[in-house]
C-alpha cells in the first residue's frame, strides 16, 4: 500500500509504530518525556520522507528503529556535554546504548528472518541451535535422515543470510 498524501501516511505510520517505538525508546531512557520526544522526532523524519517509505513494510520498520537508535545516541551525546548534573543512572553511556540497541535490532532481524523461513528449514534450525541437538538427534526428532538435516541446515543458513542482509541494506 503506497500512500501519496504525507498526512495520511504519517497517520498510518503513527498507528502502526508509535507505541512500539515508545517502548523501544523507554527501554533505554527510562524517561517518559524523552521517549515521547524520540517517537515524535522519528515520526517527523518519517513524515519528511513519506514519498520514499512504504507503511507496514520491513524496510520502514527497520528505518524507524535505526532512526530511533541514532536519535537516542544523539540525545546521550548532547547530555554528556552538559554539566555533571545528569547522572549515569538517568542515561547509560552511548556505547552501552548503541550496543544494546544493535543487539535488539539484530534479534529482531533474526526473528523476522526465521519467521520467513519454510517450516522445514525453521524446524531444523530450532532443533539444532535452539535445542542444541546433534544432527542424529535432530534427524530422529524430525523423522528424516541425517543427510537431510545437514542439507536443510545449509539451505536455511543461506536463506537467513540473504534475509538478514536485506534488512541491513534497508537500514544502511
Amino acid at each position: 500500500m503506497h500512500i501519496e498524501d504525507s498526512d495520511q501516511f504519517i497517520r498510518v505510520v503513527y498507528e502502526q509504530a508509535a507505541v512500539p517505538l515508545f517502548i523501544f525508546a523507554f527501554r533505554f531512557t527510562r524517561d517518559r518525556a524523552v521517549s515521547e520526544d524520540v517517537v515524535q522526532e522519528v515520526l517527523v523524519r518519517a513524515w519528511r520522507r513519506a514519498g520514499h517509505l512504504e507503511p507496514g513494510s520491513d524496510a520502514l520498520r527497520a528505518w524507524l528503529y535505526a532512526t530511533a537508535r541514532n536519535h537516542l545516541i544523539d540525545i546521550w551525546r548532547a547530555r554528556s556535554r552538559e554539566p555533571a548534573t545528569v547522572s549515569h543512572e538517568q542515561m547509560p553511556n552511548a556505547a552501552y546504548v548503541a550496543d544494546d540497541v544493535d543487539r535488539f535490532l539484530q534479534r529482531r532481524a533474526l526473528t523476522d528472518a526465521l519467521d520467513k523461513l519454510t517450516p522445514k528449514h525453521r524446524d531444523v534450525l530450532v532443533e539444532r541451535y535452539f535445542k542444541c541437538r546433534s544432527v542424529d538427534e535432530t534427524a530422529r526428532e524430525l523423522g528424516v535422515s541425517p543427510g537431510t538435516v545437514k542439507s536443510r541446515t545449509h539451505h536455511a543458513f543461506r536463506t537467513l543470510q540473504t534475509l538478514i542482509s536485506e534488512v541491513e541494506i534497508a537500514t544502511g
